[in-house]
């Protein structure tokens, strides 16, 4: 695994984001945030802040120029299907296609749940649907990676700091009881997963549960299972959306790597 020096911060100045942005800079990192508003960003000091927008590639080259690694933690925060299609997927689309040959470590925040499909939102907007199809954009790509699918944001209550990771996207009531974790925590984890061997290459969902929270976390990485080699999806995932199925523009994307 080369060194991690630069980390380019995709939905920097989101609620999960800025606590990327600070895990970054506490782990020793140059922390890069890429914003569309350098003006409305309100990030720390020794942030290295380009100017871009995930919707439009012709923006991106200095962003995505000379990271180690990207974080991803973007989301389209309820713009529908179309915001789904064009910020959660073809975000994540855009900036990798920026990269060409380069090949830094990823970390892709997208949600617990996100293999279920027939939840009343997914239904109407294709959220999950989209953030999956992000995912495996990510995994057919070849470049080294960690996917994180968080639980419920900050509805933990105090003495739930455990550290859990799950595999196989098994919980689907669409409420708390699926999972929670602290935002601040979720952090922690994608910017661990960067340089951390065990994190290579696995699909989590990640939750919290009572007890203490663990100071190193390479053992709850390498109790993990890795991906498939070749596959588009998570090991133990639903096989619920046939790539023959998906959309023709989803499988063009594909089909370049």
């Amino acid at each position: 695994m080369s060194p991690i020096t630069t980390v380019l911060v995709v939905g920097a100045t989101g609620s999960i984001g800025r606590h990327v942005v600070a895990e970054a800079l506490t782990a020793d990192y140059t922390a890069r945030a890429l914003v569309r508003d350098p003006a409305r960003a309100s990030l720390p000091a020794g942030v290295e802040v380009v100017v871009g927008d995930v919707t439009r590639p012709e923006t991106l080259a200095a962003a995505v120029s000379g990271v180690d690694a990207i974080v991803f933690t973007l989301g389209s925060n309820g713009q529908g299907s179309r915001g789904a299609e064009t910020v959660d997927y073809g975000g994540v689309r855009n900036v990798l296609e920026a990269l060409g040959d380069a090949r830094p470590r990823i970390a892709l925040m997208t949600s617990i749940g996100v293999t279920y499909r027939e939840g009343s939102y997914n239904r109407s907007t294709q959220s999950a649907d989209w953030k999956r199809r992000s995912e495996r954009l990510v995994r057919a790509s070849g470049l080294p990676y960690t996917i994180v699918r968080p639980g419920w944001f900050d509805y933990h209550s105090p003495d739930q700091q455990r550290i859990v990771m799950l595999q196989g996207d098994t919980r689907h009531t669409g409420s708390p009881a699926d999972g929670v974790i602290a935002r601040r925590q979720i952090a922690r984890v994608l910017v661990a997963a960067l340089a951390s061997p065990a994190a290579e290459c696995k699909t989590l969902e990640l939750v919290a549960e009572s007890g203490v929270e663990q100071v190193n976390l390479e053992p709850v990485f390498a109790a993990l299972h890795v991906d498939p080699a070749g596959s588009l999806d998570g090991v133990r995932d639903a096989a619920n959306q046939p790539l023959e199925d998906e959309p023709d523009r989803v499988r063009k994307d594909l089909a370049r790597w």
